[in-house]
């Protein structure tokens, strides 16, 4: 899959942008938080990307931020959140901020989003309140690109764990166990987060 973009920016729309890569134009969906920091048309450009393939499109999303790509990977890990969805939550308010709405509970914050109903932030702050209150605000990376963290995702997708799901999952392990912890304690901290 492909995981981070370095090209030309040839393209730029509401939700969207074509980075040229080698000749290449790949067509990628940004929030607007990743469209605000991006360069001019015709400058260079390198984004973390995000596959998502289904029987119809393979799609690819794009973030500038870490932060932002976990946030993105934890709203995906939610049912009925698709990344369209997602995207759109993102485009809406800026990742610490709805760090802090699902930490506290705050439903009327949420529903103010585009395409968030009373029941959908409610299942959000259901589903991730308890993530999001390990996680600290923007300024760490995140570790959902370590090596400990890309073996965790492939041993939950061969478990038959979706990608979304087990990316979640390998990202929380991570991050509270630590990337030098044993593989088979990271993974049994994962399983407790698919379970879920």
């Amino acid at each position: 899959m492909i995981a981070r973009l370095s090209g030309t920016l040839e393209d730029k729309a509401k939700d969207e942008i074509v980075i040229d890569v080698a000749g290449v134009g790949y067509r990628v969906f940004c929030s607007a938080q990743t469209m605000s920091q991006l360069p001019a048309l015709h400058e260079p450009v390198s984004l973390r990307v995000r596959t998502v393939v289904r029987e119809e499109a393979f799609d690819l999303y794009g973030f500038v931020e870490p932060s932002e790509e976990n946030m993105f990977l934890l709203l995906t890990s939610v049912p009925h959140i698709g990344p369209k969805l997602a995207i759109g939550i993102l485009s809406g308010i800026e990742t610490d901020e709805l760090c802090a709405a699902l930490r506290k509970g705050d439903a009327a914050r949420l529903t103010r989003l585009q395409g968030i109903g009373k029941k959908t932030a409610e299942r959000l702050i259901l589903e991730l309140k308890d993530k999001v209150a390990a996680l600290p605000s923007k300024q760490r990376s995140g570790p959902a690109s370590s090596d400990a963290a890309l073996d965790l995702i492939s041993a939950l997708v061969n478990l038959g764990y979706k990608e979304n799901k087990a990316r979640a999952a390998a990202f929380l392990a991570v991050e509270r166990l630590g990337e030098e912890a044993e593989f088979e304690a990271l993974l049994k901290e994962a399983l407790r987060h698919c379970g879920r």
